[in-house]
């Protein structure tokens, strides 16, 4: 089954860029997202919904300091008859991998680490770990020492050689009995029973998405000494004025909450069940992690995105250095 969120939100930060969807070239000074800009996001928008590929869809445009565009088209819950709004909170997935990251990059500024160090010098439980190195004559695998060990750079771009998931070759099944994303983990524990398992890959040879950030996530809690999720709401939601940023949505405010629908072989969009589309969101549990989980809406992780945009500040609240910020839109492999 293909999935497809009930609420696509989208959010657009136009700064000095190439004109949206016009042919002419902008004069000075003359706003990127002009009258045939949002015709063409009302359209794409729409074009979502009505091919079936999502049921709701909306887009928050900021250009130059101020908003510039709002749309939202079809359906939050469709069984409910809630159409989509600006208020609707969806589960936004990796998008709460950059909030983690600005979680990191704080405590990188108060010199609690460097990104070249190891990571087992804060995470000790990454002191021995294996890498797979293939298998031997009678077709068991085989675990070396790595030529390196991963450092706190390689979780930052997701090359440390973290296994993430039981298919991985070689280290799948020890990847499965650790367990380590297990929803009952808190963070730490989930640390430990990663760093349990051999690495698939030499650290730095090859690109691996999204499970490195849950490491990033264990190392803000072991530098900070405050569970991740209170420090995360401490210094850069609540700061931010981000209050529907969370990961456990209250009751009061699951009616605003976008539903789960699956898209079929035939195209078709179904609804998953609450009960497990929403499991993670309507209870409180152990694993607070770092490359997803969080929900949202529009207005709220624009000022995420708007507090990048001005170098690490908002409505004088500043939360990254400039420089910090320059650092984390580097690339780095």
């Amino acid at each position: 089954m293909r999935r497809s969120i009930g609420a696509v939100l989208v959010l657009m930060l136009a700064q000095a860029c190439a004109s949206a969807g016009t042919t002419s070239t902008p004069t000075a000074g003359s706003p990127l997202v002009n009258a045939t800009a949002k015709a063409r996001i009302d359209s794409t928008l729409n074009a979502f919904v009505a091919s079936g590929r999502a049921s709701g869809a909306s887009a928050l445009v900021w250009e130059k300091g101020r908003e510039v565009y709002f749309g939202a088209y079809g359906m939050a819950d469709r069984e409910a008859g809630r159409p989509m709004r600006r208020d609707a909170i969806a589960q936004i997935f990796s998008m709460t991998k950059p909030i983690t990251g600005v979680a990191l990059m704080q405590l990188f500024e108060q010199g609690k680490f460097q990104l070249d160090e190891p990571l087992a010098k804060y995470l000790p439980e990454f002191s021995d770990v294996k890498v797979y190195a293939g298998k031997d004559a009678n077709g068991a695998p085989q675990f070396v020492a790595p030529d390196r060990a991963p450092t706190i750079r390689d979780i930052t771009r997701h090359t440390a050689g973290f296994a993430t998931n039981a298919g991985d070759p070689g280290v799948g099944q020890l990847f499965r009995t650790a367990d380590p994303m297990n929803r009952n983990n808190t963070i730490s524990v989930f640390s430990r029973r990663l760093a349990s398992v051999p690495l698939s890959f030499e650290p730095g040879t090859k690109w691996s998405y999204d499970i490195s950030v849950n490491v990033q996530a264990a190392l803000v809690e072991r530098l900070s000494g405050e569970p991740f999720g209170r420090y995360v709401r401490t210094h850069v939601l609540d700061p931010l004025g981000m209050r529907e940023t969370r990961y456990f949505v209250p009751e009061r405010d699951r009616g605003r909450f976008a539903a789960m629908y699956q898209r079929g072989a035939n195209g078709e969009l179904t609804r998953a069940p609450d009960s497990t589309a929403k499991a993670f969101n309507t209870k409180i549990w152990p694993l607070e992690p770092g490359s997803f989980g969080f929900t949202s809406t529009l207005d709220d992780y624009m000022r995420l995105a708007r507090m990048l945009l001005g170098g690490g500040q908002l409505g004088g609240v500043r939360i990254l250095k400039p420089e910090t910020v320059r650092l984390m839109a580097t690339n780095h492999l």
